[in-house]
C-alpha cells in the first residue's frame, strides 16, 4: 500500500502543476520543450527608431517621453526614454495598427528607480484596455498582465533580474489567444488568454523607472475590434 504521506505529496504536485499550466505559479528559469508559436512568414516587419522623427505619429498615454541622444544606443544614436516618476504606468502608443496577430520585439534600458526600474511590450492597447508584457531591473520576474482600469496579473516566471544600466531585449508574439514571450532570447512565458483581441503596440514603464527604450519591431496582422 502506497503510504499517505506520499500521496499527498502526489496530488499536491500535480495541483501545483495544473496552477502553472495558467500561469498562476512561478516557472522554471525557462520553458523546455514549448512549441514556438509564429506569425506567418509573409507579414513584413516595421521597424520604428527615434533618429529622424522622434516620437512624431505616437500618443502619449501617461508619462514624459522624448527621444534623446544616447553613447550606447543600440541602433542610431537616438533612443526613447520617459521620466517620469510619479505615476502609476507610463504607456505611449507606437503608430500603426491595430493589429491581431503580432510578433513584437525591443531593447530597453532600467536606466534608475527606487520603487521600481521596469521596461514593458504593450499590445492589443485599445480604449485604454491592453496588455503588458514585462522585466523589472529589482526583481526576478518577468510577468504577463492585462489592464482594464485595473492590473490583473496572468502568467510570471522567475528569472534573473536585468541588470541596471544595461540593454536587454523584451519578445513578445501573439497569435489568437495564445501568446509567448522571451526576455533576452530564453521563452519564459507561455498563457492564453482571450479577453482582447487587436490593438495597437506600444511601450511601459511603471512608478518611478527611468527607462530608455530603442529597435522596436512589430510584424503584425492588421485586425480591428475588441
Amino acid at each position: 500500500m502506497q503510504h499517505p504521506t506520499i500521496s499527498r505529496r502526489g496530488l499536491f504536485g500535480a495541483v501545483l502543476a495544473a496552477l502553472g499550466t495558467y500561469g498562476l505559479t512561478r516557472r522554471a528559469p525557462a520553458l523546455a520543450g514549448v512549441t514556438e508559436i509564429k506569425v506567418a512568414d509573409n507579414v513584413p516587419e516595421e521597424k520604428l527608431d527615434f533618429e529622424t522623427h522622434g516620437i512624431e505619429g505616437w500618443t502619449t498615454v501617461d508619462g514624459q517621453w522624448a527621444a534623446e541622444s544616447m553613447a550606447d544606443a543600440p541602433s542610431g544614436k537616438k533612443v526613447l526614454v520617459q521620466r517620469a516618476t510619479k505615476n502609476q504606468f507610463n504607456v505611449i502608443v507606437a503608430p500603426g495598427g491595430p493589429y491581431a496577430d503580432v510578433d513584437i520585439s525591443m531593447k530597453f534600458k532600467p536606466v534608475a528607480g527606487r520603487e521600481d526600474a521596469s521596461g514593458g511590450i504593450v499590445f492589443r492597447f485599445t480604449d485604454g484596455k491592453y496588455y503588458v508584457v514585462r522585466a523589472n531591473a529589482l526583481e526576478d520576474n518577468f510577468r504577463l498582465y492585462a489592464y482594464d482600469r485595473d492590473r490583473r496579473q496572468l502568467a510570471t516566471a522567475t528569472v534573473k533580474a536585468p541588470a541596471l544600466g544595461q540593454w536587454h531585449t523584451v519578445r513578445l508574439v501573439a497569435v489568437g489567444d495564445h501568446m509567448q514571450a522571451w526576455l533576452d532570447g530564453k521563452l519564459y512565458l507561455d498563457h492564453r488568454d482571450p479577453r482582447f483581441k487587436s490593438g495597437r503596440v506600444g511601450l511601459w514603464t511603471k512608478a518611478d523607472s527611468v527607462t530608455a527604450f530603442d529597435d522596436l519591431r512589430i510584424r503584425g496582422v492588421k485586425g480591428g475590434g475588441q
